[in-house]
């Protein structure tokens, strides 16, 4: 496992290309984004967002943030993984914790990785997905940072249908949203076109719509088995072991709710978890993208700082 399949020189942030898995003809792949120099590396891993069916590892942090990584000595490891509504919530958490576990055993061979330094980050589905692995990863992450991601998937706001997508998109059919279902799996859309990309995203607005994207991306009824659920939600799971996190979420996030971001940090406190929570009245959601907000750069400014207090080599 670890094939480089390209690598391109041409600038500083270069990108290697490796097949992290393979589920039988399907290939898996990771881009690690380092620049030179010969000692181990504390890694980022990035996880993209687009509600756990659309997206790429090609989704990276906005740009000034990206460069500021890369300045500061990180290795970026960004990854797909099978998306829904052909694969399901289980799956897909096996691909992340698959991703870690070959980041840890191949990563400091193959691109002089430091094992014992990773922090998993994660924007909106991703940052649920980081959430995730801090309990679900072993050894646990040195710490989590989740934009705007969240800490349960059956509360009101996902399992009841959602006035925002109601009022502000057109309604969707059920026969239009799985259309998604195909015989293919997918672990990006970025080869999607046309009509294929607009199913994905229809299945995920109908979703959002009738408060149903428990049951298509869990592929379990929250009403009828809300025990399935306990272990996808990381503000079930946290624990006086749970790994430092910070928490960056807009106030007026309208696909994901700020209140996920409260919820979770209240949950962090109650176990004594050293946790941080960022916010502003103005943000909105994918808020970091806007850098030239002198908030945003505040705020981009506080997640290096927060990675330089858990990231410093031990040794």
């Amino acid at each position: 496992m670890g094939r480089l399949i390209s690598n391109s020189e041409e600038d500083e942030n270069a990108v290697k290309t490796y097949v992290y898995k393979r589920v039988g003809a399907l290939e898996i792949k990771a881009d690690v984004y380092r620049r030179s120099g010969g000692e181990n590396r504390p890694v980022i891993l990035w996880i993209h967002g687009g509600a756990l069916v659309m997206g790429s590892r090609t989704s990276l942090p906005p740009t000034k943030q990206f460069e500021r990584y890369m300045t500061a000595g990180y290795i970026l490891v960004s990854i797909d993984y099978r998306l829904s509504p052909v694969t399901k919530l289980a799956e897909i958490i096996e691909d992340v914790e698959d991703a870690y576990a070959w980041l840890r055993r191949e990563g400091p061979h193959l691109f002089k990785a430091d094992p014992e330094r990773i922090v998993v980050m994660g924007m909106s589905a991703g940052g649920y997905l980081a959430l995730i692995s801090g309990f679900s990863l072993s050894p646990r992450p040195k710490a989590l940072v989740s934009f705007y991601g969240y800490g349960d998937i059956t509360g009101e706001w996902q399992s009841k249908p959602c006035s925002f997508y109601m009022e502000t998109q057109p309604i969707v059919s059920k026969e239009s949203a799985y259309k998604a279902y195909t015989e293919k799996v997918i672990t990006n859309t970025d080869s999607l076109e046309g009509e294929d990309l607009k199913y994905q995203s229809d299945f995920y607005i109908y979703c959002r719509q009738n408060g149903l994207l428990p049951n298509e991306i869990g592929g379990h009824d929250p009403e009828k088995e809300p025990g399935w659920f306990v272990n996808y939600e990381p503000r079930k799971n946290v624990t006086g072991n749970y790994p430092p996190t910070l928490l960056l979420h807009g106030e007026k996030d309208t696909d994901v709710i700020f209140e996920q971001a409260v919820l979770m940090a209240e949950e962090l406190k109650r176990h004594g978890v050293e946790h941080y929570l960022i916010s502003q009245p103005h943000w909105g959601h994918v808020f970091d993208h806007e850098e030239e907000d002198s908030t945003v750069q505040d705020a981009h400014d506080r997640v290096l700082s927060f990675l330089s207090n858990f990231m410093k080599d031990d040794t």
